[in-house]
């Protein structure tokens, strides 16, 4: 009987090239304070967050995430050509489908690469890392880009506090190939879907199209005044992010440093091994609180991008990775410990050799 041929695999991988972009456009504290009752003081004291990075209207989430996956491509030396395989995190790409790991493919040249989309939230850029992992060390990819990217700005609704103050725009990128050396450990991934509603959105998409008229649904379209334009007073709106706030923040300073515990196990290293921590940057004390149980020493950089850029969501990991090295270039080649968490609830880590 003839034999199944299979691929050569690669014994191991690890980071080639690592790119980010961030909006132009800054909001303070103080002008989210024009929306919410609240004041800088307080938001700094309860998140850390100084400024967070909104994308104006003309800049998509595409053209974030092409920025940052040319950089990424460049910093490794790829071409378009080259790429096997597209792996695009995001939760805010206006279109259901077609992919936006589809159009990137194209746009960055590497038409046929398989592309595909993760709706992973946070943690969506370590599930990346884990399957561009596997794909390069199975032999079915030699070099795979990953790409967390999100406008949030376009999910958000300003006026509420529970979580549109927190967040903010940009997108991170790395290529992930075969190398000499083990540089990504084996992932620690999961979910809880028990508390599937923690981080949510305020209503399904098809509660947009249809609104309740004499004990039945009628499409909204069909309801738009002629002369005006208009749609009636109880048409829903576009759907917005909301989070329950103590149940996220109990969930990542306990179980979530559960995981990146697991994850560091799982490299076999130690705590003092590490270079550097960069955990998803949901909030300030989180991160501080996840860094005294993993009780790691004052060697090892934490990434506190939050200050800067707010919550970014699949982006906030290679974008706080690449400040990071911007700030610490003496941290290439070395060990960091990487954990998201989000929407779901999903997580994921590893430990990865920065590029």
């Amino acid at each position: 009987m003839a034999t199944i041929k299979q691929n050569t695999p690669n014994a191991h991988t690890r980071i080639l090239g690592i790119g980010a972009y961030r909006p132009s456009e800054i909001v303070t504290n103080d002008d989210v304070c024009q929306w919410i009752e609240s004041s800088d003081e307080w938001i700094v004291k309860r998140t850390g967050i100084h400024t967070r990075h909104r994308a104006p209207a003309g800049v998509s989430v595409a053209q974030m995430a092409e920025h940052a996956a040319r950089e990424a491509m460049e910093a490794a030396g790829i071409t378009g050509e080259q790429l096997d395989t597209v792996i695009v995190s995001s939760v805010s790409f206006p279109y259901l489908t077609p992919s936006l790991a589809a159009r990137l493919a194209d746009a960055l040249g590497a038409t046929p690469a398989a592309a595909y989309d993760i709706s992973a939230a946070c943690a969506g850029y370590c599930y990346g890392i884990a399957q561009a992992d596997a794909l390069v060390r199975s032999g079915d990819s030699q070099y795979v880009l990953v790409i967390g990217a999100e406008k949030l700005s376009d999910v958000i609704d300003n006026s509420e506090r529970s979580i549109s103050f927190l967040l903010g725009d940009g997108a991170g990128a790395v290529v992930i190939g075969p190398s000499d050396v083990p540089g990504i450990s084996p992932s620690v991934w999961g979910s809880d879907g028990s508390k599937w509603d923690a981080i949510r959105m305020t209503h399904p998409l098809t509660d947009i199209r249809t609104v309740e008229r004499g004990g039945q649904r009628t499409f909204s379209r069909d309801l738009v005044d002629p002369e005006t334009g208009e749609m009636p007073e109880d048409a829903t709106l576009w759907p917005t992010l909301r989070q329950d706030g103590q149940t996220v923040f109990r969930w990542a300073t306990w179980e979530g440093a559960r995981v990146a515990k697991e994850a560091l196990e799982a490299s076999g290293l130690e705590p003092e091994d590490l270079a550097a921590f960069v955990p998803h940057q949901a909030n300030m004390r989180i991160i501080d609180q996840m860094a005294k149980v993993l009780k790691l020493p004052e060697s090892v950089i934490v990434a506190r991008d939050i200050a800067e850029a707010g919550n970014t969501s699949a982006a906030s990991i290679p974008l706080a990775t690449h400040r990071l090295l911007a700030e610490h270039p003496e941290l290439s080649g070395k060990p960091s410990l990487q954990i998201g968490f989000g929407a779901g609830l999903v997580y994921g880590a590893q430990v990865v050799l920065l590029p």
